[in-house]
Formats: C-alpha cells, structure tokens, sequence
C-alpha cells in the first residue's frame, strides 16, 4: 500500500495566494467529504478512471481507493480527468483484502457492486455514514471475492433491456445519491476535517 504523489502546478491566471483563490480552496475545502471513499478495482480505460475522479472531486471525495491486481493503472491525462486528479488523493492496494482492512481500521463500511438478485436497491442504502463504494472493472465488474468480502452489496436499479450503466456513469449516480441524503442532512454546513488538517490541507494546495 503506498501513496500516490501529486504533483503542484499553477492553476489558471489567478496568483496561487490571490485573496479570490484563497476563497475558493477555503470553500471546497469545507465541502470535503472524508468519509466517504470510491474503491476503483481493475479499470482498465483511463476515460472511464478519468470520468470518475471529476465525479469523485465534484461531490467532495477526497481519496480513492485503488485496487489494480490484474490490470495495470492507466495513464490519466490532464485533459481528459479536467485536473480532478490533482485534488483527489489516490491510494493504491495490491488486493482488495489489504483495501478492505485499511478502510475497516479507518471505519468504513464497505458496499460494493453487483448485478447478483440479492443486492439492494441503491436508493435503500444508507449512506450518510462512512462508507466506501466499490466499482469494477467495465467487463467483469467488481470481483466476486471483493463482492463476497464486502458488508453489502447493491445496484442501481435499471428498467431497460440493458442490464447495467457504463461503470463511470454508474459512479457518478451513486456518488450522487450520496450527496443527496448528505445534503438532506445537512452535513455540508460545517467542515469534516479537523482546525489543523484543514489549514494543512489549504496551505498545500495554494502550492498546487
């Protein structure tokens, strides 16, 4: 398990400590979202990898989970992930085993998807808690052994002759739902992260 760099660059033609850049980190910052996580298991197109890290920057997730046992990390490009990669960590994980144990040490649940009859409804999942979503890969879809591993299981429910969305569409709509029942809650008026953390956070990323 290891952490992926990020690489700083200079963002747009503000100065990296204008008082309208400082703002907006300040604001994104705050809408961070720490408990909750995508697990990216063996995707091997980087447009699809790409789609999910803007959705995954969109709704505030802060790190990715990567699970690449069989196929190799495709190379993202700037364009094509619109720069989400650089605000979104990712940490990588040469099993869903060792994945999984990292996530329950931290305090997630885990929901992975699956076609399989018993798998909830997504819209009955609760998931305003800490909880991490699992994605496979766009032919196999997420492994049955970290299907079986999992706390629970689910899909989006599909009233069509296709059976499934293409795997960063179906990313997208969950992590959707998610912000759905979080803003519901209320849970975007106040920051997640801890007085330190977040000036951490705000420092390193005017340097980005």
């Amino acid at each position: 398990m290891m952490h992926e760099d990020l690489q700083p660059a200079v963002e747009g033609p503000d100065l990296p400590r204008s008082p309208q850049r400082i703002e907006r980190v300040r604001t994104v910052l705050q809408h961070r979202q720490p408990d909750l996580t995508v697990v990216i298991e063996n995707i091997h197109d980087p447009h699809n990898v790409s789609a999910m890290l803007r959705s995954c920057d969109a709704v505030g997730v802060m790190r990715v989970e990567l699970v690449y046992s069989r196929e190799r990390f495709p190379s993202i490009g700037k364009r094509s992930s619109s720069s989400a990669g650089k605000w979104v960590e990712r940490r990588k994980h040469l099993s869903a085993e060792s994945c999984y144990t990292t996530l329950r040490l931290e305090g997630f649940a885990i929901y992975a998807t699956s076609l399989d009859s018993a798998s909830a409804p997504l819209y009955e999942l609760d998931l305003t808690g800490k909880v991490a979503l699992v994605f496979g890969n766009e032919h196999r879809g997420v492994s049955e052994h970290a299907a079986l591993l999992a706390d629970r299981t689910f899909k989006i429910p599909m009233l069509g002759m296709i059976e499934s969305l293409n795997v960063s569409v179906a990313c997208a709509v969950t992590l959707y739902e998610a912000l759905r029942q979080r803003l519901g809650r209320g849970d975007l008026h106040r920051s997640k992260l801890s007085t330190d953390h977040f000036e951490a956070l705000l420092d390193e990323w005017l340097q980005r």
